[in-house]
């Protein structure tokens, strides 16, 4: 089993952590409702993605 030979320092820990954080998500304003959407993915309101009907609103 392998065990560290010296105590790693809590700068070098939160040094190595520093790239651990999460980021929040990218959206953009829909062109027809002007609700909020992540880019690439279908409007759950309308259905539309590219300008194409995807999914049926009934």
């Amino acid at each position: 089993m392998a065990v560290p030979k010296k105590k790693t320092s809590k700068s070098r820990r939160d040094m190595r952590r520093a790239h651990h954080a999460l980021t929040a998500c990218h959206v953009i304003e829909d062109k027809h409702t002007g609700e909020l959407v992540r880019p690439h993915h279908v409007c759950r309101k309308t259905g539309m993605y590219k300008g194409e009907q995807i999914i049926d609103e009934n």
